[in-house]
């Protein structure tokens, strides 16, 4: 019994990854998304996240920095195809996952999501000392990680 969910668990893996597109590199692999999508769920409890193509551009161009997660899974593909250099414009590590519908799981919302920016700061107030120690904790592991693989790409 034990070996049938675990058979579909498989299939369901690997049409997930026969979703993603050709260009989404680099592409988390499990361990990195488990830990994208731990930090995603921190940085929306923390109001720290920006959700969607729109609000991620919009706070790339004003300035703000932090992690950005994009959605491997998105048709048409076009959609998305502009944040990946404008992020490298302005200096901010960048990662796809697999599925939109895991990444609008971890930041709290119910319709799919193509991408999320992640703030290492909230753009309004301020967080509790303890909240804001996790959240750079995670997100300097998540982000050094992301580093170290796009330097292996490249």
């Amino acid at each position: 019994m034990g070996s049938d969910s675990e058979t579909e668990k498989c299939i369901k893996e690997k049409k997930k990854m026969m979703a993603v597109a050709p260009i989404a590199k680099p592409l988390a692999g499990k361990k990195l998304s488990k830990r994208t999508f731990k930090l995603v769920r921190r940085a929306s409890e923390a109001k720290c996240l920006k959700r969607g193509v729109k609000e991620v551009v919009k706070s790339i161009r004003r300035g703000h920095k932090g992690l950005c997660v994009i959605a491997g899974n998105i048709s048409p593909i076009d959609v998305i195809t502009h944040v990946p250099i404008l992020c490298e414009e302005a200096d901010i590590p960048y990662i796809y996952v697999s599925s939109k519908e895991d990444l609008a799981t971890a930041g709290v919302t119910k319709r799919p999501t193509c991408c999320v920016l992640v703030l290492t700061k909230p753009t309004k107030g301020e967080l509790a000392q303890e909240v804001q120690e996790k959240l750079q904790g995670d997100y300097d592991q998540v982000a050094a990680e992301v580093k170290e693989l796009t330097s292996s790409l490249f």
